[in-house]
């Protein structure tokens, strides 16, 4: 039973960030299973219900922008992590994780630069990650239409970041990342 384990939205200035694992059933691993950023959102659309629908477990797990500001992002992108790996039924004996390792996780783990690229289970994790994700954020943009995030889920475009300029942040917004608000003493970026 291995397990992948990915995130999304460690750079992103607002929303969560999101980890998923998955234990892939190796005889109806879907067909196209890749990194999720060398996909298209209809792609990766696809695959996470073919994913879900033919996995042996998965789960997802978030940390809210709140989180992230109080134990720090790479704190926060491990809490998910484990979130995600506990909530697997049946749990995994072995974890394969894209780029880090978990002292916190009961199972064998090992950490591959790069993971989401070089094997099926993290690629997939990292499809069930981004899409859960894009969900969240486009929901968050009924109530935040103005930060643009039905299109950038959060990360830092030109339209996010002149309308962080115009109206400051959101509760949504992680307060200690750069760009979320000016720097003491300087004015933001007009260039922006």
């Amino acid at each position: 039973m291995i397990a992948g384990v990915d995130e999304v939205g460690r750079g992103a200035l607002a929303g969560p960030v999101v980890a998923a694992a998955v234990i892939l059933n190796p005889g109806r691993v879907p067909e196209g299973v890749d990194d999720s950023k060398r996909l298209t959102a209809r792609q990766r659309e696809d695959l996470y219900c073919r994913i879900q629908s033919t996995a042996l477990a998965f789960a997802t797990s978030a940390v809210d922008a709140p989180e992230i500001d109080r134990i720090n992002i790479l704190q926060a992108t491990k809490a998910a992590m484990v979130r995600a790996v506990d909530g697997l039924h049946p749990g995994p004996d072995y974890l394969l994780i894209d780029a880090i390792t978990i002292d916190r996780l009961p199972a064998a783990q090992q950490g591959i630069i790069h993971g989401d690229q070089l094997s099926q289970s993290i690629a997939a994790a990292s499809i069930v990650a981004k899409v859960t994700r894009d969900l969240i954020m486009r929901k968050w943009h009924e109530e935040f239409p103005e930060y643009g995030w039905d299109h950038n889920v959060g990360y830092g475009t030109r339209i996010h970041l002149n309308a962080l300029r115009r109206m400051g942040p959101s509760p949504l917004h992680r307060q200690t990342f750069a760009g979320v608000r000016p720097r003491e003493g300087k004015l933001w970026d007009e260039r922006i």
